[in-house]
C-alpha cells in the first residue's frame, strides 16, 4: 500500500480572508472521519504578506482512498459552499518529490534522518547504474553518460528504493516525533 499525499490550493477573494480561513478549519476536521484518509494540514499565506493562496494537503492510505474523497459529496459540498470566497479553480498537486516519501499522518522526521535515508538509497542507486550502463554507451560523450545514468537513478530512487527504505525505516524515521 502506497501512502499518497495531495495537495489542493485557491486564491481567496480579497478580504474574505478571515471568513475562507474558517471555513477551510472546519472543513480540514470533519474529512479525517473519512475512511482512508490518514492527514491533513492547512497551508496559508506567511503572515504579514499579500500573499492570497490557501490551501489543504490531504495524506490518504492509498490511491483509492484518494480518488474516493475527492469524488465524495463531503468534498463537493466543500467545493460549493467556499466558492463565494475564492477566485479561480481549485489547483489539485500530487506530491510525488522525495518530500512526500517521509510525509506521514503525525510526524515529519527530522532532517539529517532524512538525509541518511536518502543517501541510503542513492547510493545502491548511483553506485548499480553508473557501474552497469556506461559500458553500453561506449563512445557517446560524457555528459550524456552521465545524465543518462541519472534518468535510471531517479527512477530507481522514486518507485522503488525510497518506497522500500521508507517503509523499513518508518520506526526509526518517528522514533524521536512522538511525544
Amino acid at each position: 500500500m502506497s501512502v499518497v499525499h495531495v495537495a489542493v490550493t485557491r486564491k481567496v477573494q480579497p478580504g474574505r480572508e478571515a471568513k475562507f480561513e474558517q471555513a477551510l478549519r472546519e472543513f480540514a476536521r470533519e474529512p479525517l472521519r473519512e475512511p482512508g484518509t490518514t492527514g491533513v494540514h492547512l497551508i496559508a499565506p506567511v503572515a504579514g504578506t499579500n500573499g492570497c493562496e490557501y490551501g489543504i494537503l490531504r495524506s490518504f492510505e492509498s490511491e483509492e482512498a484518494s480518488r474516493r474523497f475527492y469524488d465524495s459529496e463531503v468534498f463537493h459540498q466543500w467545493q460549493r459552499q467556499s466558492s463565494h470566497l475564492v477566485t479561480g479553480d481549485s489547483v489539485v498537486r500530487r506530491l510525488h518529490g522525495l518530500e512526500a516519501f517521509f510525509r506521514d499522518s503525525k510526524h515529519e522526521p527530522p532532517r539529517w534522518k532524512m538525509a541518511v535515508v536518502t543517501w541510503l538509497g542513492v547510493y545502491p542507486s548511483v553506485l548499480l547504474w553508473s557501474s552497469t550502463l556506461p559500458q553500453y554507451l561506449d563512445g557517446a560523450p560524457q555528459l550524456f553518460v552521465v545524465a543518462f545514468v541519472n534518468v535510471f537513478v531517479v527512477v530507481t530512487l522514486a518507485w522503488a528504493v525510497m518506497p522500500l527504505l521508507t517503509t523499513l525505516f518508518a520506526g526509526w524515521l518517528q522514533a524521536s516525533n512522538k511525544k
